[in-house]
């Protein structure tokens, strides 16, 4: 399944900067701002040990992982959502991205401008949800003056769905995200439908700088500030040094690690926020594993067996018979598929199974 994660920010914050770290595809990261008019697109690979042991385990000639698509997308600036800067084609480009990753500065540094003239993390997420909730009312502004007249002829459906945007509106001009809005699971299916901003999945990308005033590192009340907003609305974060990140994504393994120490910084960021995009859009992994080829699949969580093969293609889910399925560790343990099948590890199951992250699996069509 294609997925696509939206790279937002302020400009000069590191978006693009992380994006070349992600994708080790080179795109401007000037300093200044709308340096990046069109959206670059990278399709990066979802880090698990499992499928390479997997791999290593069939003596596979090809590996291929499970991927996640980073959009990187130029700078927002107040009233964008009244077209400031270039404001309404990247608001259209947010639109199209299943989730959004917004990058954070949490760094103080006088050779890089900040548009506001200061370091606020949280004034800068304050200042980006607004353009995406202003953006928001009017697409909701727009829908339910197209169903009005819907609406008055008694359209059941029609008054059901002006029902549920009521509420969305006045969240969203009370200054909520409509994510935040409480809906049944058919209200949020009627919603989808609008692609609304402010429904995506947000990731708050902290990014800081080896070596320079990070606000984390001095325990400055606007960090602390920064993490308070961020958990009382139970959102998804991680902390990277994009520019750090940038500078190491041409090495691999312990020569990495090396250059890592050297520069100063102490974590793989870049990892942590994809395996956390992969995670936070309710997605998990299982395998097929072979001589020919071992491979990640994604799906979604709580996919049954003909469900998980549409993965794979789309005529298993009416053609599925059986599968066979062992966890991953297990069939690892066993030594063979031999072995795990005289051990009963090797199970068949059908199309009421509910597939697990680290299924190893193969279709019976």
């Amino acid at each position: 399944m294609a997925l696509a994660i939206g790279i937002v920010g302020l400009p000069n914050v590191g978006k693009s900067t992380l994006f070349n770290a992600l994708t080790k595809k080179s795109v401007p990261a000037e300093n200044y701002p709308f340096c990046t008019i069109d959206p670059s697109v990278g399709v990066v690979a979802v880090p698990d040990e499992r499928l390479h042991k997997l791999a290593e385990f069939s003596k596979t000639q090809k590996t291929i992982p499970a991927a996640v698509e980073f959009v990187d997308i130029a700078g927002l600036v107040k009233g964008a959502s009244e077209g400031e800067g270039l404001g309404n084609q990247f608001l259209s480009h947010i639109r199209e991205t299943d989730a959004i990753a917004e990058v954070v500065r949490i760094f103080e540094d006088e050779n890089i401008i900040h548009v506001d003239g200061k370091i606020d993390p949280v004034s800068d997420i304050e200042t980006i949800n607004l353009e995406l909730i202003l953006a928001d009312m009017q697409t909701v502004a727009k829908r339910l003056a197209n169903i009005e007249k819907d609406v008055k002829r008694g359209d059941k459906e029609a008054i059901k769905e002006k029902e549920i945007l009521a509420r969305v509106e006045e969240a969203l001009e009370a200054g909520s995200l409509s994510q935040e809005v409480s809906l049944k699971e058919e209200e949020r299916a009627i919603l989808r439908t609008m692609h609304l901003l402010t429904m995506k999945p947000i990731l708050y990308v902290l990014n800081k700088k080896a070596g320079g005033k990070n606000l984390d590192d001095m325990n400055d009340p606007r960090y602390t500030a920064l993490l308070a907003y961020v958990k009382a609305r139970k959102a998804h974060y991680v902390i990277v040094d994009a520019g750090v990140e940038h500078e190491l994504s041409q090495f691999e393994g312990e020569e990495k690690e090396m250059f890592r120490a050297e520069l100063g910084s102490k974590n793989d960021g870049i990892n942590d926020l994809i395996t956390k995009g992969y995670e936070m859009l309710g997605l998990e992994t299982y395998f097929t594993t072979g001589e020919k080829e071992t491979r990640a699949w994604t799906i979604k969580k709580g996919s049954t067996a003909p469900m998980a093969g549409m993965a794979i293609h789309t005529d298993f889910k009416d053609k599925f018979i059986r599968a066979e399925i062992i966890f991953w560790k297990d069939l690892l343990d066993a030594g063979s598929f031999v072995n795990a099948k005289e051990k009963g590890l090797l199970r068949i199951e059908g199309k009421e199974y509910i597939v697990k992250d680290g299924d190893v699996i193969e279709f019976r069509v």
